[in-house]
């Protein structure tokens, strides 16, 4: 078990490491500079690995996962079981896609007074007419947004036929809480329905995609549609609502990120428990989540869950090791409870996405298979193109 600690205190610290050699608030194009357009074709291009920081405690050997245990069984009654074959890759090369690089949507500021220029590669089909949008929100432990992630995914949904934004959004070490990170997503979202003619989106058809931090921020953007307390900065002529979520093994709960993992593994996780008590609390605060239920109440997705809300679609590795699938079933069994329409997939065997850079060199691949990817495409085809 000493392992397992180790493997999560590491990604923790480098997580942390890169966030803060990162979070510099001239980091990223000048607010003037053009975006940089380039064209993505052939089969689906690799996401860049981010570096590893200098003194990062070594994550042990190639191709092995943290030994972590979960001590709740993985309930798949309300969902559906994919079974992913790995022979079975994404392809891309279908459609000409544009890539325009670092195109800057919002300068927040931060709470040490200075602001931060936030940036977002987009990526547009090469094909007539205006197109829905999907806002894809990367994952971070609530520490990085690093917009150049998951790219082969993102890739695939713009080679079917969908304007894919990748966002940055400010993070803990920012001195940023959640409702700062939900207020940058839905900026990012106004700053796209306020340019949609030059970037060739149908303004009425928004979807919204986040990876685990990110499938965290992408659900609270869904269910709190109309709610202007998160909407600030520049256009707000604009709407912020969405029409569709894609959660990827986001987290609902966050005072319980660790409790359905075995106790040496949460004791293991108490670095990632400060980060998001910080997250939720405040910068300043130095009172852990239990300290502060209402709080976290707030920050928890499934209690501003409306009948109304946008339809979801969830997906949760039955292995995960970082972020239990009991919490997107929470959240899945409430959307449906209050008559929204909300559909689950657990990936057999999948872990937290791709953990490449913890050394685990087997997690990517599950989920860029075509029998997790083809659902999540055809989600949004059904609500964001009929």
């Amino acid at each position: 078990m000493q392992s397992a600690r180790m493997s999560l205190i590491a990604l923790a610290a480098v997580s942390a490491l890169t966030a803060a050699a990162c979070s510099d608030s001239s980091t990223g194009a000048p607010a003037n500079s053009p975006a940089t357009p380039s064209t993505v074709s052939a089969s689906c291009p690799d996401s860049p690995m981010p570096p590893t920081p200098p003194g990062a405690p070594g994550q042990g050997p190639a191709g092995t996962a943290p030994e972590v245990t979960l001590t709740v069984p993985v309930d798949t009654s309300t969902s559906t079981v994919l079974k992913p074959d790995q022979a079975h890759q994404i392809q891309c090369g279908k459609t000409q896609v544009e890539t325009k690089s670092n195109v800057a949507y919002a300068s927040p500021k931060l709470a040490n007074g200075q602001t931060k220029q936030l940036l977002m590669d987009i990526q547009v089909p090469q094909t007539p007419g205006p197109k829905p949008l999907v806002v894809y929100v990367p994952g971070g432990g609530f520490v990085q947004s690093g917009k150049e992630g998951n790219l082969p995914l993102r890739s695939y949904a713009a080679n079917a036929g969908f304007v894919v934004a990748s966002v940055q959004y400010r993070v803990q070490p920012d001195g940023a809480t959640y409702t700062d990170s939900i207020a940058d997503v839905k900026s990012a979202i106004r700053y796209l329905r306020a340019h949609a003619s030059t970037y060739q989106i149908d303004p009425g058809k928004v979807g919204v995609w986040g990876d685990s931090a990110g499938g965290y921020l992408v659900a609270m953007v869904g269910v709190t549609n109309g709610d202007k307390q998160y909407d600030a900065g520049d256009n707000l002529d604009q709407s912020s609502d969405v029409q569709a979520v894609v959660d990827k093994f986001g987290a609902s709960e966050l005072s319980q990120l660790e409790s359905d993992y075995d106790p040496a593994s949460q004791q293991a996780m108490a670095p990632l428990m400060a980060i998001a008590a910080k997250y939720v609390n405040g910068p300043d605060s130095t009172q852990s989540l239990a300290d502060t239920p209402a709080t976290v109440a707030a920050a928890n997705p499934i209690t501003h869950i409306k009948p109304g809300d946008p339809p979801f679609v969830i997906f949760h590795g039955s292995a995960d090791k970082l972020i239990s699938p009991s919490q997107t079933l929470k959240l899945h069994n409430a959307l449906r409870a209050a008559g929204a329409n909300s559909t689950r997939y657990v990936v057999e065997g999948g872990g937290h996405g791709d953990l490449s850079f913890t050394g685990d060199t087997k997690s990517a691949p599950q989920w860029t298979t075509t029998e997790v990817a083809d659902p999540l495409i055809d989600f949004l085809n059904q609500n964001l193109k009929n």
